[in-house]
């Protein structure tokens, strides 16, 4: 496997303390309702007839897209910790891989569960994610192949918790995975990002970065509790850092059919956000969830179970959303 070590020009520094400054501000609106409506939750209004100039404040286009462009950036994130995003972030990829499509995953979270999840050892590695951050050593050097064919992985280590602070006296610290993923872009159809539950450096490297966030909801009592804090925090790293930044896709998981609830947070989030919620719904699932401690994603660990097939579904609405690469 080659990769590209063509230099990539560090970008200006950009205004990190203003971002975080404005969401240490933020007002969010208190919760205190017996139902998971969207609007009190998140502090998003109801739309307008046509909503995507109400959405689109908030850091999402509504209006779905032609056909974007391979190859694809895109972070995984929520506010929240535990909905899902790291189970999302694996099987997405795994499944993506599994279409013929030569996939990174780039594990940005200090517990290294995306990399474990896809059987590697995060513990004694010579080069992670930190030494890519911190010491800007090529991205390249870091990935390591998977057992599904067409998907690899830049793992994290422990040392990536000291990160947050070490970066913050550090040249352009809001840019470094941007500048460490552009010199491999080309080698990949598909980057996905799998962000910390926090706004800080960690997932501000990983938002710079994408160009699109995937945002995991989970279809529960608490799911909508971050999703206002994360559009804001979109927003605000789109005007500041990235301005090509836009929540692309959101996808409900964790559904349990045998409640109201479950269906209520689903249609809650279709009702607001329309053509971005994917159709596909991923199941609760014994399956999903032990398939991790064996260091695969559910498509060879248990490929015919119903988190397998919820996550082809997945894999397959994201990549019909792409145009053909060039070339």
């Amino acid at each position: 496997m080659s990769f590209s070590d063509e230099a990539v020009p560090a970008p200006a520094d950009a205004p990190l303390d203003d971002v975080r400054d404005a969401v240490a501000t933020a007002d969010l609106p208190p919760f205190d309702g017996e139902t998971p409506n969207l609007a009190e939750r998140t502090g998003v209004a109801e739309p307008p007839a046509d909503p995507a100039p109400m959405i689109v404040e908030q850091g999402i286009d509504a209006r779905p897209s032609a056909g974007r462009p391979l190859p694809r950036i895109i972070a995984i994130a929520n506010q929240k910790g535990g909905v899902g995003k790291t189970t999302t972030t694996i099987n997405v990829g795994a499944c993506l891989a599994e279409l013929g499509q030569r996939t990174l995953i780039v594990d940005l979270d200090p517990q290294g569960n995306a990399s474990t999840g896809l059987g590697i050892e995060n513990r004694g590695l010579e080069t992670s994610m930190y030494h890519v951050l911190m010491h800007e050593v090529p991205l390249e050097n870091c990935i390591e192949p998977t057992d599904v064919k067409g998907l690899f992985v830049a793992p994290a280590s422990l040392d990536l918790a000291g990160a947050e602070i070490e970066l913050v006296p550090a040249f352009s610290r809001e840019t470094r995975l941007k500048r460490a993923i552009d010199a491999v872009i080309d080698d990949f159809d598909y980057v996905l990002i799998d962000c910390p539950p926090s706004l800080g450096l960690l997932t501000v490297n990983g938002l710079s970065a994408a160009k699109e966030v995937l945002v995991p909801i989970q279809c529960e009592y608490y799911a909508l509790e971050g999703l206002g804090q994360l559009l804001r925090n979109v927003d605000l790293v789109r005007r500041n850092l990235n301005p090509e930044l836009e929540v692309s896709t959101i996808v409900c998981v964790m559904y349990d059919a045998r409640t109201k609830l479950a269906d209520q947070v689903v249609s809650e989030v279709r009702d607001h956000f329309g053509e971005k919620v994917l159709r596909t719904i991923v199941p609760r699932s014994v399956r999903l969830s032990e398939a991790p401690s064996f260091g695969q994603p559910i498509i060879t660990f248990d490929p015919r179970s119903r988190g397998a097939y919820a996550y082809r579904d997945v894999a397959k609405e994201v990549h019909d959303d792409s145009a053909q690469r060039a070339g």
